[in-house]
């Protein structure tokens, strides 16, 4: 696949650094884990409480690493989205021990493998198709070694030993191929955007496969908070784009070191006295 985009002229010579791959596939290895894992061992409803935890995380991140500043109005649309997305999705919720951890892990490997992707964009000045290239491989080969292995340890059962018909292997590869495009997109939103606006974008996924189960399998989930929660997480990703792209409304702010404040000034002062003399 990479020599394909390659022969294509979609990924162009780039680098980047052994220790900076290592971090990212181990991040994005634990975010598969720990989402299957969460949804192994939690309902439905806690897992979904889960996945809408990685936004405010997120946040956190991008307070804390890129200085990032949100507006109320920003603020306000993104816990619309989230309030929306839970009415329409959470039913039943039960949790235990094991589950709380495998949710926290989940949670907190996604938000910074997301928020990775960006900083790894910008820093390196790396394409989606060039970052694709050099994770893809890594982690394909990783997950290949170690999730077996882990499998066994999680489930008590043999990757092997599985049944693989013609028809459980054709879904298999379709997976993989659809895989490679979930990727490529998330990169590209991520890198054109921010992970936040990613995961907002994500959560209009989930209203089009509600949306789409209820034309296509019966009506007989749709009711009325089902449709309110929808609603109103529409009117939260409208109102999210709108504040977000507005001046102020998503911000990354840059500080000046001490040292240069002192140099530009001392060279403003020198212009001026020259100029006095002059």
């Amino acid at each position: 696949m990479t020599s394909v985009m390659k022969w294509l002229g979609y990924i162009q010579p780039s680098y980047l650094p052994l220790p900076e791959l290592v971090k990212f596939v181990f991040f994005a290895n634990l975010s598969i884990v720990g989402m299957n894992v969460s949804l192994m061992w939690n309902s439905v409803g806690f897992y979904q409480i889960a996945k809408l935890c990685i936004i405010p995380v997120l946040c956190f991140l991008e307070i804390l690493f890129d200085k990032v500043r949100y507006s109320r109005d920003t603020k306000l649309s993104i816990m619309l989205v989230l309030i929306g997305v839970a009415v329409c999705t959470v039913t039943d919720v039960s949790v235990n021990s094991q589950g709380l951890i495998a949710a926290i892990v989940a949670v907190w490997s996604t938000a910074l493998q997301q928020h990775y992707v960006h900083h790894l964009q910008r820093k390196y000045s790396l394409g989606s198709f060039n970052l694709l290239g050099h994770t893809a491989p890594a982690q394909a080969a990783s997950l290949l070694i170690f999730g077996p292995f882990v499998d066994l340890w999680l489930t008590n059962k043999r990757v092997d030993t599985f049944n693989y018909t013609m028809v459980v292997t054709f879904f298999i590869v379709l997976s993989c191929i659809i895989a490679v495009g979930t990727n490529l997109s998330q990169f590209i939103c991520i890198g054109r955007f921010t992970a936040v606006s990613f995961q907002v974008l994500g959560h209009m996924k989930t209203i089009l496969v509600l949306t789409l189960g209820f034309f296509l399998f019966g009506k007989e989930g749709l009711n009325f908070h089902v449709a309110a929660g929808m609603t109103v997480s529409v009117i939260g990703m409208i109102w999210y784009g709108n504040a977000s792209s507005k001046p102020g409304g998503k911000e990354r702010q840059v500080y000046i070191p001490i040292s240069e404040k002192i140099q530009k000034h001392s060279m403003l002062s020198s212009q001026s006295e020259l100029g006095q003399k002059v």
